[in-house]
């Protein structure tokens, strides 16, 4: 078995010549043997335009590790040395011991082939300073990446290594530096991301662009192999996705198998490894940031069939109030049942800072006598049980499952289901506020265990009014319902 050397997904701007080809005679030459799917990225990544530019200023390899990626930038730095004559390349990684390896592979290749040998000018070794210089004034340099790495260089290839790690520090230090290049390119590599273990928002974004094309994508080239498996919401008998024990998914996501890496020894990764770093790792399948428009949860379509401006509540009605981890605003929620059966929410009050919240759910308290105030004790909001307490509000704290209960159900109540009936039909509606809209188009999923619920800290926007009426919602239905009068079945007097 040998993996599949076409990427799942596959993005290349169209070009009318390539530098590909001679990029890797040139890597054959110093023994650099690339596989099928190393050439064809290179192919499509240096294709160029009419006028003699690239016509992919971005190039990017998410592919599994020890598949081979490395190669690929070997193969780009000599070519950029040696064919394209760019003046100055830049290879940055994560960690130090990565660019370090990648230099001592370079210099290898170099020293090895004479006719690449005789025209290296210099070398130097020094850490933090590795890089080689051409008699004729071409240079490549190596170092891991900060803040202000490669910030006051002008690159003509800038390379990011291990770009699941990429932050926005370093991108914003170093794009600057390739705008007064005549014909500057970036390529990125890495395997997939987890936003929950380290910041991939460049990636991220290189990505989304990939899979919505148009013109945000006309100048990247991208490949990936990857799997489609399974997500929390998929039914338990669900065939529409990969399989991660099925050796052919591992073919397709791993263009080295059979090459460098062997099905057996993937087997036993498997059996090793937990489910979900089997699927980052050698799956590709990532944890992404929210991108671009959002709604990456609840859509956009879905949330907006379930607006109401008229909807109201019926007593008795819940309330339930959420604070960001920065502690920045809190919201306040109301959720009760509608005159047609359905469940009503709403964003009754969504402020800067705290101090004002024991005041105004106290108010909200003694108008309505809620048959529950929610309010979860491990999140940010937790700090203030013992004010609202003090005030007399009495309170209903969530526990370590109900907010992946909660989050469920509010799911569940908006969102149609696969194979729903033809009449089915949300059974929640909200009154439309700019807050939960943008809460909403934010949102993003954490696990916890099987289930899951709304992630606090992988997202940029304020997400409290989105916990607030998920709350509420939750408060209103595990209410504690009144016990109608029992008829006695005998009486005596």
């Amino acid at each position: 078995m040998v993996g599949l050397q076409e990427p799942t997904v596959h993005v290349a701007p169209t070009y009318v010549s390539s530098a590909g080809p001679e990029v890797c005679a040139l890597a054959d030459s110093a023994g650099l043997h690339l596989d099928p799917w190393q050439r064809l990225v290179l192919r499509d990544g240096l294709g160029e335009r009419a006028d003699g530019r690239w016509a992919a200023f971005e190039a990017a390899v998410m592919v599994a590790r020890q598949n081979g990626k490395g190669a690929i930038f070997e193969a780009r730095c000599l070519g950029g040395l040696f064919v394209l004559g760019e003046r100055l390349i830049m290879y940055s990684a994560h960690e130090f011991k990565t660019a370090q390896e990648m230099f001592k592979r370079i210099e290898e290749l170099i020293a090895g082939t004479a006719h690449l040998r005789k025209r290296v000018k210099a070398v130097s070794r020094s850490k933090g300073d590795e890089g080689i210089t051409l008699v004729t004034g071409q240079r490549l340099r190596f170092f891991a990446r900060s803040g202000g790495s490669g910030r006051g260089f002008s690159g003509d290839c800038n390379i990011w290594d291990e770009a699941q790690h990429l932050g926005n520090g370093p991108v914003d230090a170093m794009m600057p530096t390739m705008s007064a290049r005549p014909n500057p390119q970036l390529w990125y590599g890495c395997s997939a991301p987890d936003k929950d273990m380290a910041p991939c928002d460049q990636i991220a974004r290189v990505r989304e662009r990939a899979l919505t094309g148009g013109e945000k994508a006309a100048r990247l080239a991208y490949f990936e192999w990857s799997a489609a498996l399974c997500t929390d919401l998929c039914r338990k008998d669900c065939t529409d996705h990969d399989d991660p024990a099925d050796p052919q998914v591992w073919a397709r996501t791993n263009p080295g198998l059979g090459i460098r890496i062997s099905a057996e020894h993937i087997g036993t990764e498997r059996s090793s490894m937990s489910p979900r770093g089997f699927a980052r790792e050698r799956l590709s399948v990532g944890n992404y940031p929210v991108t671009g428009g959002g709604w990456a949860v609840i859509s956009e379509a879905a949330w907006t069939a379930t607006a109401d401006p008229a909807s109201h509540a019926l007593d008795p009605v819940a309330f339930a109030v959420d604070v960001t981890p920065d502690r920045s605003a809190a919201a306040i929620a109301i959720a009760g049942q509608r005159e047609d059966g359905g469940t009503h929410l709403e964003l009754v009050d969504h402020r800067s800072g705290t101090g004002w919240v024991v005041e105004r759910l106290k108010q909200l308290d003694d108008r309505w006598s809620p048959c529950a105030v929610v309010l979860d004790p491990a999140g940010p909001a937790g700090s203030l049980v013992a004010d609202l307490e003090d005030a007399g509000v009495e309170l209903t704290l969530t526990g370590a499952r109900d907010a992946a209960a909660a989050t469920g159900a509010l799911y569940d109540a908006i969102v149609r289901p696969p194979n729903a009936p033809a009449d089915w039909a949300p059974t929640a509606h909200h009154v439309p506020h700019p807050s939960l809209n943008s809460a909403l188009a934010g949102a993003a999923r954490r696990r916890l265990g099987d289930a899951w619920a709304w992630d606090r800290r992988g997202v940029s926007v304020d997400i409290s009014p989105l916990v607030a009426i998920t709350l509420a919602r939750w408060g209103w239905t595990t209410r504690p319902r009144e016990e109608a009068p029992v008829e006695p079945w005998a009486a005596w007097s």
